[in-house]
Order: C-alpha cells, then structure tokens, then sequence
C-alpha cells in the first residue's frame, strides 16, 4: 500500500471504477448515499442521495470521527478501529476504513439492514483496496518519474547562494 506521504491522484479511468464500484455498492447494500473519503477529511467520490447534505462537513467530520476513535483504539492497545457504526432513528452510518488511507461511508435507513451493508461493504472494500493499491503504486512512479526529470532537482542551496553571490 502507499504510504501517507504519497500525493493520491484519480485520473478519469481510476475515477470511473471508483464510481462503478461505489454504485454497485448503493445498489446491492440498498444504501441511501455512499461516500468516499481520505483519512484528511476530503472527499473523494459519493453516489447516491446526496443532493441537499453538506459533503464537505460529512467528509470532514467523518475524518475528525475517524482520527478520535483511533486515540480510543490506541488506549486500549488497539492500531484502529477499523469498522464502526452509529445507528439512528431513520438513518444510520457504516463507516469502514479501506486499505488503511480511505474512509467508505454507507448512509442507509429502514430499508436496509447492517447485516446487509456489512456483506456487501466487505466486498466493495476488498476491491477498492485493490484499486488503491493499484494507484498508489501508479502515482509513487509518476512521483519518481518527475522527479528524475526535474532539471533543478540536482542544485542545491549552496549553488543557489554561490549563484548569487
């Protein structure tokens, strides 16, 4: 898996299979919404019913929810708390940490039920850790490859102050 410093980038083909999986999971999970989010707070893709919610709050504060379980998780000798779900009257949340950088977030209400988003989040999370493995690897090349084309990449700041002196 990449790691936190590696710069994630979606290109079209990698945005579309997102989204296919993501839709598959709507449907087959009987979800309301599903986002996708980084463990930084932002979004990354959603599908469903999601006119009218505030996703950049959603996305931030399903981070923030997220990064605080994780001190709880450290506590009690835990490295996270990989799956958590918040139940409410009408709606509920199934929160599930994919390939240990995204968050998937399945909003579903009455006419779903956990069993059924839990089968069918794991799933869709062993085929998005897949892609993210895949994308990850893609774009620490491409971080290698530029940096191995950047002209300046050799001077230093001794060339820089020598330059100018």
């Amino acid at each position: 898996m990449f790691g936190p410093q590696t710069t994630l980038v979606l290109y079209d083909e990698e945005a579309a299979k997102v989204s296919q999986i993501l839709q598959h999971l709507l449907r087959a999970a009987n979800a309301k919404a599903i986002f996708l989010v980084d463990k930084n707070g932002q979004m990354i893709a959603s599908s469903g019913e999601v006119a009218g919610m505030d996703t950049t709050s959603l996305a931030s504060l399903t981070a923030g929810n997220i990064a605080t379980t994780g001190g709880l998780a450290k506590l009690i000798g835990e490295k996270e708390f990989s799956i958590q779900f918040h139940e409410g009257e009408k709606d509920s949340i199934h929160l599930s940490i994919v390939g240990g950088r995204v968050i998937l977030v399945v909003i579903f209400d009455l006419r779903s039920s956990l069993g059924l988003v839990r089968l069918r989040v794991k799933r869709a999370s062993a085929e998005l850790a897949r892609l993210f493995e895949d994308i990850g690897r893609k774009s620490e090349q491409r971080q290698g490859d530029e940096a191995g084309l950047n002209p300046f990449a050799e001077i230093t700041d001794d060339d820089i102050d020598n330059l100018f002196r």
